[in-house]
């Protein structure tokens, strides 16, 4: 397994209701920053996480976080 996709270097807010999500981790979905499959054959895993409240939060999109799947600003430091 090598090193994610770079998709941007900001994070991704929004505002999600409650309910479970699949983050991307290899970078490569369509639908950032949630998984498409788009992980298949390359090593990489989706990340499930759940909100239990409305509200917003910070997904890395950067795909370097040490917090996964929430921004950590690792993309501040990435070339």
């Amino acid at each position: 397994m090598g090193k994610p996709v770079i998709f941007q270097k900001k994070p991704a807010v929004m505002d999600l209701g409650p309910g479970t999500y699949w983050w991307c981790s290899c970078g490569l979905s369509g639908s950032q920053p949630f998984c498409d499959g788009a992980h298949v054959g390359t090593g990489f895993a989706p990340v499930e996480f759940t909100v239990t409240e409305q509200g917003k939060v910070g997904l890395c999109n950067c795909k370097h976080s040490l917090n996964p799947p929430y921004c950590d600003g690792k993309h501040k430091s990435l070339d």
